[in-house]
């Protein structure tokens, strides 16, 4: 069987676990903050650019449904489509196999081919658009012609729509035609296919301006310095090997090192170790003085390398390395079985783990009944948090509406309906995380008076007893700055 068709296999069968997972387990905190500020659609939010919110609220109205497994299909089928795209980049670059097996890395690593293939997370569009835009820009590099170019364009711009951080990987395309030709930057191609990019993000910029820089600001504030601490690239790396796996991501980081340093004499390799170079260095750099960094940021950057992986893969393969046979067979196992037990337990709750953290894993759709039983939805309701309101209005469905009522309540202070419509009427609250302690202390000064009612209890997989704390908040004063 050709290497196209094992792709195509691991396709169907990726994509077919994606959606059992899917079914099996709930949104969990970002996706159900996702898919319930992102019902009023908008030319941007405030987190993010707008694709990857446009995905979960078309399909949601198409389908005529929020359930988890709904909302996901979306990314679990760019997922499908960025496993094909890496495909055919690597065979463009390396030969078939090479791209086969650079396939099948990219679905064993858990950054990418759990959390991206197949949760509502911005990153979903952010890949597969990075993919079409390395594969248009190397067919541009070595065939011409305007198409590629074209095509190149709009890719960027639909990963700027996904995610800010795509702006990385075209700094690093700039440096590359550079540095291959710099006849480039007085060629019209390259030019143009960033106005096609500028035009296609256009819309977020827009969006910005009309809402005082937003999510500009907020996105740049997570480089900003607090304490230099020189032992945290360290723990940023270590961070992530373990969310690529920590026996991907040495040769991974191995391969693009080494891709660097033998230069643009091996244009291909070149090329995507500088589309990866800024993910890649910049979070671990920044990580110093910013503990804002996350582990999963860097991921894009490593995307580019898995084709240097799969040409790895190849050679050792023909060397008759048994080792690496056991190692790609172990992690698969190791993939289906730890998700699936995964699952059992989100689902079961055997080992009864104190504070129950997965609990969050799972929809809390069964609150809606037991605040109806006790005539709970007849007031405005809410939540002491942006990810408290996610989960409560996930479960809740919109409908009563559901209010964040902080400081920081991320694109939920964006909506048509805010706090501020509140002022002076009587509103429930319901705070999952918080006891009432923390409650006095955050709206004492808020409102004429609070009210603590007996805690909401219902039903969960596994757990038969979960509570969330209610009161009643009598005659708001004022909204937080």
């Amino acid at each position: 069987m050709t290497p196209a068709r094992w792709v195509g296999l691991l396709i169907l069968g990726t994509a077919l676990l994606r959606v059992a997972l899917g079914w099996a387990v709930g949104l969990g905190v970002d996706e159900s903050y996702m898919v319930a500020a992102g019902r009023e659609m908008a030319w941007g939010y405030f987190d993010h650019p707008p694709l990857a919110w446009w995905l979960s609220a078309g399909i949601a109205r198409l389908a005529g449904s929020e359930a988890a497994v709904v909302v996901r299909l979306p990314f679990i089928t760019l997922f499908a489509l960025s496993t094909w795209l890496m495909f055919v980049l690597t065979r463009d670059l390396f030969g078939a196999r090479a791209g086969l097996w650079a396939a099948v890395g990219l679905n064993m690593a858990p950054v990418l081919g759990v959390t991206t293939g197949g949760w509502v997370l911005p990153d979903g569009p952010l890949v597969a658009a990075l993919l079409g835009f390395a594969l248009c820009l190397w067919r541009a590099i070595e065939r011409g012609g305007w198409g590629w170019w074209i095509g190149a364009g709009l890719c960027a711009g639909l990963a700027m729509l996904s995610k800010y951080t795509a702006v990385l990987a075209f700094a690093g395309a700039l440096v590359a035609l550079v540095t291959l030709d710099r006849r480039w930057l007085v060629r019209p191609q390259p030019w143009v296919a960033g106005l096609v990019a500028a035009i296609v993000f256009s819309p977020v910029v827009f969006w910005n301006a009309a809402h005082g820089w937003a999510s500009f600001a907020f996105q740049g504030g997570r480089a900003g310095v607090r304490k230099l601490d020189l032992a945290a690239p360290l723990v940023t790396l270590a961070g992530e090997a373990v969310f690529l796996l920590p026996w991907l991501w040495l040769p991974l980081a191995v391969l693009w090192a080494r891709a660097l340093w033998r230069g643009p004499q091996e244009r291909g390799p070149w090329v995507l170790a500088w589309l990866g170079f800024g993910p890649i260095v910049l979070f671990v750099v920044i990580s110093a003085w910013s503990p804002r960094v996350l582990y999963h940021w860097a991921a894009p950057g490593y995307l580019f390398v898995f084709p240097l992986l799969g040409r790895w893969i190849v050679q050792l393969l023909d060397d008759g390395s048994v080792a690496l046979r056991r190692t790609l067979a172990g992690t698969a196992g190791f993939l289906v079985v730890g998700l699936g037990l995964g699952a059992v337990e989100l689902n079961l709750n055997l080992l009864r783990f104190a504070g129950d953290p997965l609990r969050q894993g799972l929809d809390w759709t069964p609150l809606r009944g037991a605040l109806a039983g006790r005539g709970l939805l007849e007031r405005p309701i809410v939540a002491p948090s942006w990810a408290d309101a996610g989960k409560l209005d996930y479960a809740l469905g919109g409908d009563p509406p559901l209010f964040c009522l902080n400081a920081d309540c991320r694109q939920f202070g964006f909506q048509t309906r805010t706090a501020g419509d509140l002022v002076g009427r009587d509103v429930l609250i319901l705070a999952p995380r918080q006891d009432e302690r923390r409650i006095r202390a955050s709206y004492d000064a808020l409102f004429e008076g609070i009210e603590a009612l007996p805690p909401v209890a219902f039903a969960l997989p596994g757990r038969a007893g979960v509570e969330i704390g209610a009161y009643v908040g009598r005659g708001l004063r004022a909204i937080p700055r």
